[in-house]
């Protein structure tokens, strides 16, 4: 199998699991790869993806997350529940105010990891993509290449260029999560990382 992108990122993102987490939220959790991560870990753990197929294949694997097979924007999400919630490689499919929505989910002091993908729009993007470029032409030349975190048959439509550049991420993401990180990757991507208050009053 040719190396995949996303799965690259896991030990980063499980890294950025709060101390004392116990529940968990993956977003666009494909075929359940990191949302078994975080149940081996001892987190109750939901997955959800608006891609049946992907979600099959996710609850065949079994492993102890539960799935749901919605768009979380149109799914109720629990106020202040989540102790962790992660975004890999989807956010981009959804408007980026969908970052509100997990937001609210969060539970005082609970984590929200965002693996995103940024167009490449300047000189900066374009030496960050470079060693993507070169793995991708290496995995295409041996035709191994794996799209995304879907096995065959729970493919996602690819979007590509992804709507906003890097800066404009970064300019999104101040306004939405006051205080939260932002860290440029190799391989088109990026780690947000945003922690929930811990004032009672509910201010974030």
């Amino acid at each position: 199998m040719g190396f995949n992108y996303n799965d690259h990122y896991h030990p980063l993102l499980l890294r950025q699991l709060p101390e004392g987490a116990r529940t968990a939220l993956d977003v666009g959790c494909g075929t359940g790869r990191f949302a078994r991560l975080l149940a081996e870990r001892g987190l109750d753990t939901e997955g959800v993806d608006a891609h049946a197929g992907a979600v099959e294949q996710a609850r065949a694997a079994g492993g102890g997350p539960r799935y749901r097979h919605a768009d979380v924007r149109e799914w109720q999400l629990p106020d202040s529940h989540y102790d962790f919630i992660s975004c890999i490689a989807s956010l981009h499919h959804m408007p980026f105010e969908t970052l509100l929505t997990l937001r609210k989910a969060l539970a005082p002091g609970g984590v929200l990891a965002v693996l995103g993908l940024y167009a490449v729009r300047s000189a900066a993007d374009a030496v960050w993509a470079l060693p993507g470029v070169s793995l991708l032409k290496a995995d295409q030349a041996l035709g191994r290449l794996r799209r995304g975190t879907c096995e065959p048959g729970a493919q996602v439509p690819l979007v590509w260029p992804p709507p906003l550049s890097y800066a404009a991420t970064r300019t999104e993401a101040a306004r939405l999560l006051p205080g939260s990180t932002l860290r440029r990757l190799v391989f088109w991507r990026y780690l947000l990382v945003y922690r929930a208050g811990r004032d009672p009053g509910g201010n974030r």
